[in-house]
């Protein structure tokens, strides 16, 4: 029975995870027999203590071993081993007992182990029936468990789906299995993947089990160290590689451990960056990129008030004030104004990650769910991690097409719902970079999403010119000529320039000077290269950016003063007139 479940009591319930904790409250509670568990299960998981240390096993393992003790009976199942048992003994008393059966006495012993799910299935129920007749605690863990019953409608499932879809609801509300202390866990990494009809059933209890935090990370690494297979630099210990690891799972320090230890190679810090980068992009299945920041704000020209509130998030955060911190900040402005680069160096002032999302769309379905919510986990992991959205009109802006729900709207659902979760509140911090915040939709932008707005703007006069050229030299590590006048030169830019424009004007000048074999960058090679160019002539586009970024913007000091005083209508018609001239619709 339930009360007789291996947990001694509650104090050795404390020392599990905390999703081991859930699931034996709710076990316990005899409320409900289907289970769902489901993220980080392909990991090592801690199992008992060892001299104050936890020893790591796979999740098969530690449900029928650490949750029900081995006892009673812990079948497995899935559909490239058929059904198997914790031990001998019980796969024995499996076959005797259901040969026994006038139905079954002609079946070759083999066929009861069967791989496939209907007749597995089969079979199991009888055997169930038989345990509940004599009381007996029964668990079935079904592995792979999508391609079992997989997400799909009603009607695009094969007869078999549908048969084991219908299968497993009966065996979560009929009675005769609910009181009779049977229990399905079913194991899946994504709850995407699994039929939503079974996910959704108020009879089911869904598990998640976490990426592992600093402590268990620093746990299994000390395992390691016991066992002689992890070589660390004298510079790093494991408690210090658990704190730069956030967001690899146990199966991938071990994998780490084995290959260095393999080339009998000492892990190093810089080595430990690196291959966490590597795993970790490989991980969420290239949906997330790393965004490598060598540079802090202080690189930054311009954008005085911008910088004054990233520099004011940063102290916070510092401070451990997370609580004071926006859930997300809007960063709009016209084409090469710099707002990529004003985040990657808000990341560079506080040290701490930042990923870029990678176009996640894919053609077939669920894919695209699927991988977002293993993605999503794995931020979770990161923490604290900025994200950075780039061209966030074009990735989140259209939720919705003709024909009613797209992949485009499900997973604008996740994210909204990812986005708004207070528990993350200056742990994960969304960046959603765009020229035309108009087109991103008004729940992504509303308080408790992306609550900043902050626009940027190009140099209003001479002096930002001039500080944005200077802070271009420097981060292009440009040999200048001392005595030029920029002043003078950059007057002969007679348009609004951009970073970007500014940019590619320094970099035409090193080619210049470097074609007349010179070393230094001369007041010549700059005015020579300012003259020839010409800039993108987008006019009626970076018109129409500048006014939805001044309509957009949540502080009236970052807007420059010949926008400032716009009345809210005529920025507004102003604004139509302008995608009207640009062929757009409302």
């Amino acid at each position: 029975m339930a009360e007789q479940l291996i947990l001694k009591n509650l104090e050795f319930i404390k020392v599990l995870p905390y999703w081991a904790q859930e699931f034996s409250y709710k076990y316990c509670s005899q409320t409900a027999n289907l289970y769902i568990v489901n993220g980080n299960i392909r990991d090592f998981l801690p199992n008992k203590m060892y001299e104050g240390e936890f020893v790591f096993v796979r999740i098969q393992e530690f449900i029928s071993d650490v949750l029900f003790g081995n006892k009673d009976v812990i079948v497995f199942y899935d559909r490239s081993s058929g059904i198997n048992f914790c031990t001998p003994e019980m796969q024995s008393q499996y076959i005797d007992e259901i040969k026994k059966l006038p139905d079954f006495s002609d079946i070759p012993r083999t066929d009861f182990l069967t791989s496939t799910p209907v007749k597995a299935f089969k079979y199991l129920e009888k055997y169930f029936l038989l345990n509940i007749n004599k009381k007996s605690r029964v668990v079935l863990i079904i592995d792979y468990a999508e391609t079992i019953i997989p997400n799909a409608k009603i009607s695009e499932l094969s007869d078999n789906d549908k048969n084991c879809l219908v299968t497993l609801n009966r065996w979560a509300h009929d009675p005769i299995f609910t009181q009779g202390d049977i229990s399905i866990i079913l194991l899946t990494e994504n709850l995407i993947d699994i039929n939503q009809k079974l996910v959704s059933s108020p009879g089911t209890v869904k598990i998640n089990i976490p990426f592992p935090d600093e402590r268990v990370r620093e746990s299994f690494l000390n395992f390691l160290d016991r066992q002689e297979s992890l070589l660390l630099t004298d510079r790093l210990t494991p408690q210090r590689a658990a704190k730069i690891t956030g967001g690899l799972n146990l199966l991938n320090l071990n994998q780490l451990s084995a290959e260095s230890y393999q080339e009998d190679k000492p892990i190093s810090l810089n080595y430990l960056k690196n291959k966490k980068k590597e795993l970790i992009e490989n991980e969420a299945a290239g949906l997330l990129e790393f965004i490598e920041s060598d540079h802090d704000l202080s690189m930054v020209s311009g954008h005085t008030i911008v910088k004054k509130r990233f520099k004011s998030a940063a102290r916070a955060l510092k401070l451990g004030r997370l609580d004071i911190l926006p859930m997300g900040y809007l960063v709009s402005g016209p084409l090469g104004s710099g707002k990529s680069f004003m985040v990657s160096a808000f990341a560079g002032e506080i040290g701490i990650p930042i990923v870029k999302f990678k176009n996640f769309h894919s053609s077939w379905q669920g894919v695209t769910e699927s991988n977002f919510e293993k993605t999503l986990s794995i931020l979770k992991a990161m923490s604290p991690v900025g994200v950075m959205v780039d061209e966030a009109d074009v990735f989140l802006g259209n939720r919705m097409k003709k024909g009613g729900m797209t992949v485009g709207s499900r997973i604008f659902s996740q994210i909204t719902s990812f986005m708004g979760d207070t528990s993350y509140r200056g742990r994960i911090i969304w960046f959603l970079i765009t020229c035309r915040p108009d087109l991103i939709p008004i729940d992504l932008k509303r308080q408790g999403r992306a609550e900043e707005h902050l626009s940027l703007f190009y140099p209003q006069n001479i002096t930002e010119r001039e500080d944005l050229f200077e802070i271009l030299v420097k981060k292009l590590k440009l040999r200048i000529q001392k005595d030029i006048s920029i002043s003078d030169l950059l007057k002969k830019c007679h348009y609004d320039i951009s970073g970007a424009d500014l940019e590619a004007i320094l970099i035409r000048s090193k080619f210049n000077a470097a074609m007349k074999n010179h070393a230094i960058i001369t007041g010549e090679d700059i005015l020579e290269t300012i003259s020839d160019f010409i800039p993108p002539a987008y006019p009626y586009e970076i018109q129409l950016q500048n006014l939805v970024s001044v309509l957009e913007c949540t502080g009236k000091d970052m807007i420059p003063k010949k926008f400032r005083n716009l009345e809210r209508s005529k920025l507004i018609s102003e604004i139509r007139e302008l995608k009207t001239l640009l062929g757009e619709r409302d």
